[in-house]
């Protein structure tokens, strides 16, 4: 039977560049995301069997809909990309986007993690990819709350989940790959421009999938990341929190005056 790998968010970025490192590793694809268009202009660049799913992952019907595809398949890889965020003060953000946000990196990953991983454990394999960010190492990010709040949602669910496998001696891998700045579409969604340069999705998606291949938990791209992350729990909380809020300002408002 074929083993498939899935990709959620799989039409452009990390995601996609996921898509191109695992057709190369000889699986066969399930790629979804909202724009089904852009999946079918992937699908003829990769070399290997490729199914499209269009969905809309703040729905709770597409999630159920997008895991009942692949529940009769071998799903050997299973990447939960698909999220996005959006900066300003949280008094004045879109409510609704806010909720979309949350269904999207919080409700939607926790209900496919949770069904993925039943699926993995009676298959006695497995490996669940869950995209945070390096935000979700953080203790708060001020101007960009409710996007701070969902990634630390993620590496929190996905270190908990790693040491109930680990104690229980499961096969099934989990991990979460915590990025800093990437060159994707993100920035131009979250209307944001980064003080730091960039890694680009290729870069990105290679590293995190090398650390997967050798059981890392938590996966933090580029060494300055790794750095400010780790020197920053040596900081006060207070402190730490507002120096991510003066960079976070710096990213939104600094935009704003070159956009004019």
């Amino acid at each position: 039977m074929k083993k498939y790998a899935v990709i959620t968010g799989a039409s452009s970025g990390i995601g996609k560049e996921f898509a191109k490192i695992l057709a190369r590793e000889g699986f066969a694809l399930l790629l979804t995301a909202r724009r089904g268009n852009r999946l079918e202009k992937l699908r003829k660049h990769l070399k290997t069997e490729c199914l499209i799913v269009e969905a809309d992952l703040t729905k709770e019907e597409d999630c159920r809909r997008l895991f009942q595809t692949v529940e009769d398949k071998e799903v050997a890889v299973w990447i939960n990309n698909a999220g996005f965020g959006h900066c300003g003060t949280f008094k004045e953000g879109d409510l609704q986007k806010e909720l979309d946000m949350l269904a999207v990196n919080v409700r939607a990953l926790h209900f496919l993690t949770k069904l993925v991983l039943k699926k993995m454990e009676r298959q006695n394999y497995g490996a669940i990819l869950n995209v945070a960010s390096c935000a979700g190492l953080m203790p708060a990010g001020p101007y960009m709350a409710t996007y701070y709040a969902t990634k630390s949602y993620v590496t929190s669910l996905t270190r908990a989940i790693a040491e109930e496998l680990r104690y229980e001696g499961s096969p099934v891998y989990i991990g979460c790959l915590c990025p800093g700045p990437v060159n994707t579409e993100f920035n131009d969604v979250a209307e944001v421009e980064f003080a730091l340069k960039g890694i680009s999705p290729a870069w990105c998606a290679r590293y995190g999938y090398q650390q997967m291949k050798r059981g890392k938990t938590v996966i933090v791209p580029k060494l300055s990341v790794k750095f400010a992350v780790t020197f920053g729990r040596f900081l006060p909380e207070t402190l730490y929190i507002r120096i991510a809020a003066h960079q976070q300002k710096k990213k939104k408002f600094g935009r704003r005056n070159e956009s004019r």
